[in-house]
């Protein structure tokens, strides 16, 4: 059976975010939750029998997929599940946000800027309660749920698919028509920058596999394709990247973006996306070939081959064809 879609809507710019329920081996299993929001709270205090709710599984620890995660864990018998990254950065918040300012210092963030952005860090606007008692997804979920848990970093280091035999609720990783940023992030294993771009190549393998699946994602209402959506996604990165560059030897990141977008964002976090990206982009164009590589490992790079040859500058076997044989023409004429 397909879980139940539930739509909630936030104050975010995303718009309305996606829940689901489901009975699995004899449980009743809730995915991702829904913003901090008294409309939320009580949108699934109507539509979710709380007194029978067993387990709450989170597809990534973003403010509007597990706002409610610690008043449900106060609300009901339910244990929570978030994905094992997430787990790590509640349990060593303190020492990651130390070296998340370190890291932005370091990329050239101001200090005024920095002041700015840690008062929305501080404020909750970005880090809601944090559950008091919580297991890694990855490894806690029962068997006899029958949820396959998958990794699929990218967007955040911490994305999971849960996927179910004819489903998967895919988070943030498939959208229709979004570009979803890909936030940038300590990572947890090393302490320097998580590099979004490398984790998003491998996940493209791993997304390249729902396509049997009726594919329950976070916002939007469906999804029809997966390839229609990953090709969105990578051929608008690959659109944006065309425009990085006159900016390839450029490090200022502050001064690209206000170069590209005329100075026209003056939200504070809004500019810490936009920085995500950058990064995200040029990761891309130091190694264009590891795209290349994941989406030849799942047929899809034909029919971005064009925009890929643009963006990295290079020429394409057809292009470099048709460039001999011109010049051989003209050899012949001259």
């Amino acid at each position: 059976m397909i879980p139940t879609q539930h739509t909630i809507n936030t104050p975010y710019i995303i718009g309305q975010v996606h829940c689901y329920t489901a009975e699995l081996g004899g449980d009743l299993v809730l995915f991702d939750t829904g913003p901090p929001t008294l409309e939320a709270k009580q949108f699934l205090q109507k539509n979710v029998d709380l007194e029978r709710l067993k387990h709450v599984v989170i597809t990534h620890c973003h403010i509007d997929h597990y706002g409610q995660a610690a008043w449900l864990g106060q609300n009901s018998d339910a244990a929570i599940y978030l994905p094992e990254k997430d787990c790590l950065k509640i349990d060593n918040h303190g020492d990651r946000m130390k070296q998340m300012h370190h890291l932005l210092v370091e990329l050239g963030f101001g200090q005024e800027y920095l002041d700015r952005l840690w008062k929305i860090f501080d404020s909750g606007a970005i880090f809601p309660p944090f559950p008091e008692r919580y297991f890694p997804a990855e490894s806690h979920l029962p068997d006899r749920l029958g949820i396959e848990v998958t990794p699929c970093p990218g967007h955040s280091q911490s994305d999971l698919v849960l996927s179910g035999k004819d489903w998967a609720i895919t988070g943030d990783t498939l959208l229709r028509g979004v570009f979803q940023a890909p936030v940038l992030d300590v990572d947890l294993e090393t302490g320097g920058r998580f590099k979004n771009y490398k984790a998003y190549c491998r996940t493209l393998r791993k997304l390249g596999a729902l396509r049997s699946k009726t594919i329950l994602p976070g916002h939007r209402q469906t999804i029809k394709s997966v390839d229609a959506t990953l090709l969105f996604y990578v051929s608008k990165m690959l659109s944006r990247v065309r425009r990085l560059h006159p900016y390839r030897g450029e490090d200022n990141l502050f001064l690209i973006i206000e170069d590209l977008l005329e100075g026209c964002i003056y939200d504070v976090f809004h500019i810490y996306l936009k920085v995500s990206e950058l990064l995200f982009m040029k990761d891309f164009l130091r190694q264009p070939e590891i795209l290349r590589d994941s989406l030849e490992s799942i047929g899809l790079f034909k029919e971005v081959s064009s925009s890929y040859h643009k963006a990295t500058g290079t020429m394409s076997p057809f292009t470099g064809q048709v460039a001999l044989a011109q010049e051989k023409q003209s050899n012949e004429q001259f």
